[in-house]
């Protein structure tokens, strides 16, 4: 039976408008909320400039030289450095949100509007390990985004983003939610965010911006992408909302964050680990060493025990602990709900402050930054060495990727004891040693991980 062609076509209609029936319309989003959008304009210091008695005389300098010097003999360097990112305006009276990222070591830092309207900006307050930046310009009666509830937002969910990728100024970009919870760790490897992934392209200059849900509340704040070109790829994360409001509100009141701190190192449970400890199934953060005179510590948790509940949030994985112990404020007595030889028990823990360590898990004797085999050690504390029973050794705190390091999975917490044949009791020792290879060479690490005795072979990039 032949179909006619007026049939045929009166279904491809139909079918074509279900299908745009079906898509968001996303004008009205951004025509109500464009207007509290702000692009920030950032100014960092000159660069260190020579005196005016180092300058070259411009005039005698060949014609094909001149262009690499300004008039008075000085080189370009000099010049004000610029860059760029996104906010939006979260209280009428000039409060504005953006990324720590955007705004650090600035200068000086302006506000543009969409009605092209400029204020300079005071920054109230920095957080790192958020990531997120507190602006207040002189204004009022400003347009403002309205902030979402987290538990609202879901996987497959439409959202949405306006900022200024590229200094494109308020370029609109959608798609979805493609994940939750991800844990990006920082570079000194902690992890307070449990970020949105999502696939709306985000570009160089959107950090800051806000991200919308379909009723158009701010659900996130752009922080990353991750590319291999510097252009979108479909991977981009943002802030939570949850994250954004403790934050903002901490900045606000005191110009700094507290975050709630217990003491553990944790590691992930896998199948064989969740039936030994008697679990149904992979689940919960199992603690592996507890740090002396922490919170964990004189609430009695001990290595060995499995957390799987919070302060009433369920621990589905040990990325998520960092999570929901940064949010409680310090002070703040919790209950915990944990697995010990098999049997589940239930315990009180007082959350110190993250600030009160002081940074005492991180020495002052460091390596200044990354070498050749991607690693960043310091020395081991007199606890830690007691507890090894060393006389001296370093500890990777950081691990660059795409490293050798990072290619044989050294973790941050292992304990280097030995480079080569060469003993390691001081990052000195260890910079020593490390300063000796060659490129292309392969060197034995001798490593003591969670106190176990292991030999990985590193090879030194030949570039």
């Amino acid at each position: 039976m032949t179909i006619p062609r007026w049939v045929f076509g009166c279904l491809v209609l139909a079918i074509s408008q279900l299908s745009v029936a079906a898509l968001p319309d996303f004008t009205s989003i951004v025509e109500k909320n464009s207007p509290a959008v702000v692009k920030i304009l950032v100014d960092y210091p000159q660069a260190n400039r020579r005196s005016s008695d180092e300058s070259l005389d411009y005039d005698a300098l060949p014609d094909y030289l001149k262009r690499f010097f300004d008039p008075d003999g000085m080189p370009p360097s000099r010049r004000q450095q610029s860059s760029m990112g996104s906010g939006f305006v979260l209280s009428d009276d000039g409060y504005i949100v953006t990324n720590n990222h955007v705004v650090e070591n600035a200068e000086k830092v302006r506000v543009r509007f969409t009605d092209r309207r400029e204020f300079d900006a005071e920054v109230i307050g920095l957080d790192t390990l958020s990531d997120l930046a507190l602006l207040k310009i002189d204004a009022k009666n400003l347009p403002t985004l309205t902030l979402g509830q987290p538990a609202d937002l879901a996987v497959g969910e439409w959202v949405l983003a306006i900022g200024s990728p590229f200094g494109l100024d308020f370029s609109v970009t959608a798609g979805i939610v493609s994940a939750m919870g991800r844990s990006l760790p920082t570079e000194t490897n902690e992890n307070y965010v449990p970020f949105i992934q999502t696939d709306v392209a985000i570009n160089p200059g959107n950090s800051g911006g806000p991200l919308f849900n379909l009723k158009g509340e701010v659900v996130g704040v752009n922080s990353q992408i991750y590319t291999r070109s510097g252009g979108s790829i479909g991977l981009s994360f943002a802030i939570p909302v949850s994250v954004v409001r403790d934050v903002v509100e901490q900045l606000r009141d005191s110009g700094s964050v507290q975050r709630g701190w217990l003491g553990v190192s944790i590691q992930n449970i896998d199948k064989t680990l969740a039936e030994g400890f008697g679990l149904e199934r992979p689940a919960g953060a199992l603690v592996s060493s507890v740090m002396k005179d922490s919170p964990a510590d004189a609430a009695g948790i001990r290595e060995g025990d499995v957390i799987l509940e919070f302060d009433g949030e369920f621990i589905e994985t040990s990325t998520q602990l960092p999570h929901v112990v940064g949010l409680i404020k310090p002070g703040s007595e919790v209950k915990v709900r944990l697995m010990r030889e098999g049997s589940e028990r239930t315990i009180k823990v007082k959350v110190g402050a993250l600030a009160a360590r002081d940074g005492a898990d991180v020495a002052s004797s460091a390596s200044i930054d990354a070498n050749k085999l991607g690693l960043v050690v310091a020395e081991a504390t007199p606890e830690e060495l007691e507890q090894l029973g060393l006389a001296g050794a370093v500890v990777v705190r950081q691990v660059e990727s795409d490293s050798p390091a990072a290619e044989q999975e050294v973790m941050t917490g292992d304990v280097v004891t030995m480079v080569g044949s060469r003993p390691i009791r001081s990052v000195s020792d260890f910079n020593a040693a490390i300063a000796e290879l060659a490129a292309g060479q392969s060197v034995p690490v001798r490593l003591l991980r969670r106190g176990a005795p292991l030999f990985i072979g590193l090879k030194v990039p030949t570039e």
